[in-house]
Order: C-alpha cells, then sequence, then structure tokens
C-alpha cells in the first residue's frame, strides 16, 4: 500500500550577479562608488569598520555621508579570528535594531579585512532573512580572496566558520591604497593565497613571485609588476569560484592549503593568521605531495626556497601528525565523506587525493622539521 497520494516540485532560479570595481580615493564625496543604485536622497547606511581603518579615515568616512546627504551609524569592529563568533553576531543584529534600515535598498557596508566582510555577510543574509550588503576589502587578503568569493561564516564551538551562509554581494569595491595603510606582516597574511593560486593552478603566477615577489611586497603591490600579480590571483579565483560559487563540486583546487589550515589556526588562534596558517599549509601539503609519490623533491624544494625567500612562515610548534589527522577527518565530512585533498603534481599542476594514510603525516611532519 502506498501512502503517497500526491507531490509537488517547486523550481525557482535565482541569477547571482555582482561587480567587482577598481576604484581609488573611494572616501571623496564626488565618489559616487559607496552609493551606486542609490536613489533616495537623504538613505541610510550601517557602516562596520575594522577598528584599524577606523582609526585612520573614520573623518574621512563621516565627511563623505555628511557630504553626500546619508544618514550613517559607523560601527568600529575589532578585527581577528577571536572576534568572529556569535557574540558580536548577535550584538550586530540589535545595532541594526536600534538603527533600522530599508530591507533592499540601504545596503551594509563592511569596510575591512576578511573578518569584517565574512562576519557582515553572514548577517546580512540572516537580517530580516536577507539584506544586501557591500564589501570594502582593506587587507590584501581581503582583495585578492576573501571578498571575492560569496561564503560568509562566523567561528563556532573551536571550528573556524562552523556557521555561515552563501551571500553574494551587491558588489565589491577594490582600493589597493588601503593597502599601503598595512603593516608587513598584514602584507605577507594575504601573499599566502597568492601562493595558494601559484603553487596550485598558475605556474607563470609562480614565477612571477620567484623574480618580483620580495620588491612587490616591499612596495605593498603599489606598482605595475604588483598589480598584475594581484589581478591574476583575481582572475584566477573567479576563474575557479564562478561556475562553483555554492561549492556543489566539492572537488575545489583553491582548497589547497585549507585542508590543515583550519585545525592549526584554530589551535593557534592568538599567534596565527590566516594567511600564515595556509602559508604552513601549503608548505607541508607539498611535503605530503611528495610523499604520496606526486612530485619530486626538487618541486618540494622550490616550493620551500620561494616561502623562504618571501619571509612567509613555514613552521608551527603546535604541528603533531594527530592534529593533522583529525583535521583530515574534519575534513571529510566537509567534503561530503572522501578527503578531497588537492595536491600538487608539478608546480601550476594538480589532482585530488583521497587515500592519504596517518604514516604519511608523521613522514611528512618528519620532513618539515628538517627544513627549520
Amino acid at each position: 500500500m502506498s501512502y503517497l497520494k500526491k507531490s509537488w516540485n517547486v523550481v525557482h532560479n535565482k541569477t547571482v550577479e555582482y561587480a567587482i570595481y577598481n576604484s581609488e580615493d573611494i572616501f571623496n564625496p564626488e565618489n559616487d562608488i559607496m552609493l551606486i543604485d542609490s536613489d533616495i536622497d537623504g538613505s541610510n547606511r550601517f557602516v562596520v569598520v575594522d577598528q584599524f581603518v577606523y582609526d585612520i579615515y573614520n573623518k574621512q568616512i563621516e565627511n563623505y555621508f555628511e557630504s553626500n546627504n546619508i544618514n550613517y551609524k559607523i560601527v568600529p569592529f575589532e578585527s581577528s579570528e577571536k572576534n568572529k563568533n556569535i557574540e558580536n553576531y548577535i550584538k550586530l543584529f540589535k545595532q541594526l535594531d536600534e538603527f533600522p534600515i530599508n530591507r533592499r535598498n540601504e545596503p551594509i557596508i563592511a569596510i575591512g579585512g576578511g573578518v569584517v566582510t565574512d562576519v557582515i555577510g553572514f548577517v546580512s543574509s540572516c537580517y530580516r532573512r536577507g539584506i544586501p550588503h557591500i564589501k570594502i576589502p582593506t587587507t590584501l587578503m581581503g582583495y585578492i580572496d576573501a571578498s571575492i568569493g560569496i561564503k560568509t561564516g562566523i567561528n563556532f564551538d573551536s571550528y573556524k566558520n562552523r556557521m555561515g551562509s552563501f551571500e553574494p554581494p551587491k558588489y565589491v569595491i577594490l582600493d589597493k591604497y588601503f593597502l599601503l595603510t598595512l603593516p608587513k606582516r598584514h602584507i605577507l597574511n594575504g601573499v599566502g593565497e597568492i601562493l595558494k593560486i601559484a603553487v596550485i593552478k598558475n605556474h607563470h603566477l609562480f614565477e612571477l613571485l620567484e623574480m618580483y615577489g620580495t620588491e612587490c611586497i616591499e612596495s605593498k603591490f603599489q606598482d605595475e609588476i604588483g598589480m598584475n600579480i594581484l589581478n591574476i590571483s583575481i582572475e584566477d579565483m573567479i576563474e575557479e569560484l564562478q561556475p562553483n560559487l555554492y561549492e556543489n563540486n566539492l572537488e575545489r583546487c583553491v582548497d589547497f592549503g585549507h585542508t590543515f589550515s583550519p585545525a592549526l589556526e584554530m589551535k593557534d588562534i592568538r599567534n596565527l593568521l590566516h594567511g600564515e596558517a595556509v602559508c604552513i599549509d601549503i608548505v607541508f601539503s607539498t611535503i605530503l605531495s611528495r610523499v604520496h609519490s606526486l612530485i619530486t623533491k626538487s618541486e618540494e624544494e622550490k616550493v620551500i626556497d620561494l616561502v623562504k625567500k618571501l619571509e612567509l612562515p613555514y613552521y608551527s610548534s603546535v604541528i603533531t601528525p594527530e592534529l593533522f589527522w583529525e583535521s583530515i577527518i574534519e575534513r571529510t565530512h566537509h567534503r561530503d565523506g572522501m578527503q578531497r585533498i588537492p595536491l600538487p603534481t608539478d608546480i601550476g599542476e594538480y589532482c585530488f587525493v583521497n587515500d592519504i594514510k596517518y604514516n604519511e603525516l608523521v613522514e611528512a611532519c618528519k620532513i618539515l622539521n628538517s627544513y627549520k
């Protein structure tokens, strides 16, 4: 006997489209980039700004909105992984209720690094079941990685980005001059994500980093070669993300550097930045690729030599085979029961591996220790 009497199918195709603009001097009142599509004189803007950025630009930001007759609320946000939590997420909800904005035509503006854009993206996806937001990255990490896609999230229960959503921004504004305010450590933090793309996907980008990486870091990517490196990184990220924005395909080469780094980052949350953890993961995963007989020792050494040349981190005292095995188990749940670990088979080429064994992690840890 069948209990199924009738069924209905609901089908709706939602187009995802957002622009990534290059601009400069974005706090100049005559630059209307933050007010695109704003047709309401005297409308509201809820603006969340990284505390470091706020300390430098608060007067300019205030003048921008006042000059454009915009009613605004600016919320400084202490940007760090430890503040990327549910307490601050709820606090922002309360502040939104105290400064109500229209649901569709008054977007939240997130000005800051990946922590700020991740948190605000998540808030915007949930507040009133979804309100628009604009992302303005001010760090190199945000510029070439965190702001480009549609993933949002906060850390929960000692796991990185355990709570989150997919939420496209209304648009993204890139202004390279923000990079001039960054200390060298935060420039290097973003270079970790550029290196990720170079090792796993783009041999030409790897060569550019070998030849010009040091001087680009010193110039904070303001020269022509630096901008070329940034543009290649962004284009490669878009090329990988655009056909798979919602991660229906869990084999993603841009997950390179992100198999072990979440566990490493959360284990040492007070000392490691995200890009630093990614860079250590890149080195470890490259060594693991050789242990797994996918690349040669000379290729492994090329990656590690470049990491050292660029003064990027490649080791952490908290690394153990046990920690990284737990990370593989966690990533396996995240990737639908398979490891799906992207590993380089050459500089700029890769495959996905599903049979990494614990003893290979032990061997890779020993080799990593030998490079100290």
